[in-house]
């Protein structure tokens, strides 16, 4: 049997809002209300840990209510033809709930902490709170398991090196201006295909080899999986 082609998909917020989670950039500086440099930045937790703890307490639990959609469960599929690497943005956990084996998460999780003494110590988080005086192993207080404005993104040679080694690469769901992630496109060789789905694609022109599907995630994956599978007709949801 031949080796499975390396299908590699970047996804960025445009997946989790069609499961009803809230998108930081439509929202005019604002995240449901608190200003996203208060809330998504290391000064900010300096300033006010409480407020940041509670924060992402309410977006974990939002995440947790949220069920996985047809991108996500779709993209799990098309492991039965493909070698499949996903490469989120996002800090839920819908495309692991949704059947992906192999998921790189560039800003961290929702469901994990990581002690502000030792960044390598990560916790799961058991129930959807993490508050003051929830310390680690070492006694200090525990931070949400999150890569902030203004920090290093550890996760990123990681990927990059999965993009380079992709058969084909999608993007999903992305404006493509949070760097680093923005840049994980060119470290895909130049002759392999690209695909980008989003209702309003960013200039991408200067992409080679690329094709352009302007639709929400949910019908723009249903588009690829289609295309990359030669199914026409609807596919189903794999039984949970």
């Amino acid at each position: 049997m031949a080796e499975k082609q390396h299908l590699v998909v970047l996804t960025g917020a445009g997946v989790s809002a069609e499961s009803g989670l809230s998108t930081f950039r439509d929202a005019g500086g604002l995240w449901e209300g608190y200003d996203i440099m208060e809330v998504a930045s290391p000064e900010g937790w300096e300033r006010d840990p409480a407020t940041v703890l509670r924060f992402y307490n309410e977006r974990r639990k939002a995440a947790r209510q949220a069920q996985p959609n047809l991108a996500h469960k779709l993209l799990a599929q098309l492991e039965d033809y493909y070698k499949v690497t996903i490469i989120t943005q996002n800090v839920d956990d819908l495309h692991e709930r949704g059947g992906s084996s192999k998921v790189i998460h560039l800003h961290g999780r929702l469901d994990q902490c990581r002690s502000t003494a030792n960044p390598n110590l990560v916790y799961d988080i058991e129930g959807e709170e993490l508050n003051l005086g929830d310390t680690c192993e070492l006694g200090s207080q525990l931070r949400p398991h999150i890569v902030w404005f203004g920090e290093m993104v550890p996760m990123f040679e990681t990927a990059a090196a999965e993009a380079a080694t992709a058969d084909i690469f999608v993007i999903i769901g992305t404006s493509l201006v949070v760097y680093p992630a923005s840049g994980l496109v060119h470290y895909v060789p130049r002759d392999k295909p690209k695909y980008i789905i989003d209702p309003n694609i960013p200039a991408v022109d200067t992409i080679p080899n690329l094709t352009k599907i302007p639709l929400p995630a949910t019908s723009g994956t249903q588009q690829l999986y289609d295309m990359l599978t030669g199914q026409s007709k609807q596919a189903g949801a794999r039984p949970s």
